[in-house]
């Protein structure tokens, strides 16, 4: 079991986390244990269709690693994965954006110099 406030793998039989001390039960029941973790597929898939192929598709690798991480307790690594998915998909989207704005001054260019 993986501490819902540090991260850190515990034994599944511990009540409290061996590194911060933090309860490691579940509480009542219905109540959420980690708020939820956006995991930016979405936005993964739409970069790496419409903008940069290969930076869309490391976003995508993590962002599919967001919800198996968040089932198996390990919420550390789902924010971490989140995180990644995030900062690739931004890196994925900014890439194709100056592709798009080096095309256009580019064909500007071609253009005044056929005048």
């Amino acid at each position: 079991m993986y501490c819902p406030k540090c991260g850190a793998a515990n034994d599944d039989g511990q009540t409290r986390c061996a590194n911060c001390g933090e309860s490691l039960s579940a509480g009542p029941p219905g109540a959420p244990v980690q708020p939820e973790i956006p995991s930016y597929l979405v936005w993964a898939i739409l970069t790496t269709l419409f903008c940069c192929l290969p930076f869309g598709i490391v976003s995508i690798i993590y962002a599919a690693q967001v919800g198996g991480k968040t089932a198996a307790g390990d919420y550390a690594g789902a924010e971490a994965a989140s995180r990644s998915a995030r900062t690739w998909a931004m890196v994925s989207f900014f890439c194709g954006l100056g592709v798009v704005v080096l095309w256009i001054i580019m064909a500007v260019i071609g253009a005044l110099a056929q005048s």
